[in-house]
């Protein structure tokens, strides 16, 4: 019985460490610029922070997410014309090798044959770095059209980037349903997060949509900020399993 009881008991320890890793939400997550609002996006276990500035007609962006494999590419954009992939705007990013700082390209997407293209708007202040569990954030500002209510968005992870060429991306459901609108003003648009402060980035001279940019050097560290109820219901879950996996472990000893 205490033989049972001692493997029991390192279950139970090592699943009430491990629980709150699995739900992470954007409002979770420590990126190195502030934004207004968080979302969790629903596929891919990818998420965005982000600032609409309406006074500069500007979105300012940090786009979280996890290739599958080292060395594969993520990616997030705005299609002008549609709600998919093609015709999208995109902002690309992989790391070149283990360890080293992820980079950002352009592309104007046209076909599944990725090329970096200059975009249709203007956009700056575009870097990607790496987080913790080989998490990619990519960040930017574009240019959007004045008076705009919403943005087609779209992102995606995808294969393993061969000679600085990424390869077509899986074509699992998920992948394929990697396309929201993101309200930007109006009844249904996220709320800002309270005391979070707005990022540098809408105030930022714009720079020029003519081509492909390369990684600058980060802002100072700063606490993401996100919607007022993002991740409520995940800490509610976990405060609840841990505590009953406590309780188990008192019972345990006691007994």
């Amino acid at each position: 019985m205490a033989s049972i009881n001692s493997s029991l008991l390192l279950v139970l320890a090592v699943a009430c460490f491990i629980s709150p890793a699995i739900s992470q939400t954007c409002s979770t997550q420590n990126v190195s610029t502030s934004f207004d609002s968080c979302m969790d996006l629903p596929v891919l276990d990818s998420y965005l922070h982000y600032t609409y500035d309406a006074a500069n007609s500007s979105l300012s962006v940090a786009f979280v997410a996890t290739p599958p494999r080292s060395g594969d590419w993520v990616a997030w954009g705005i299609n002008p014309t549609g709600t998919r992939m093609i015709g999208s705007q995109a902002f690309l990013a992989y790391s070149p090798r283990a360890g080293a700082r992820p980079m950002v390209d352009t592309y104007n997407i046209s076909s599944y044959n990725l090329t970096p293209g200059r975009l249709t708007f203007d956009f700056w202040n575009v870097r990607a770095e790496s987080m913790p569990g080989n998490l990619i954030v990519i960040y930017a500002s574009v240019k959007v059209p004045m008076g705009a209510n919403s943005v087609n968005q779209v992102w995606q992870i995808g294969g393993n980037v061969t000679n600085g060429r990424p390869g077509v991306h899986p074509m699992t459901p998920a992948n394929m349903a990697s396309t929201r609108v993101l309200r930007l003003t109006g009844s249904d648009a996220p709320s800002s997060a309270p005391g979070s402060a707005p990022g540098s980035a809408p105030g930022s001279v714009p720079g020029s949509a003519q081509g492909p940019t390369t990684p600058g050097a980060s802002t100072t560290p700063g606490q993401a900020g996100g919607p007022e109820n993002a991740g409520s219901m995940s800490t509610s879950v976990n405060f609840g399993v841990n505590f009953g996996i406590l309780v188990m472990l008192a019972t345990i000893f006691i007994f």
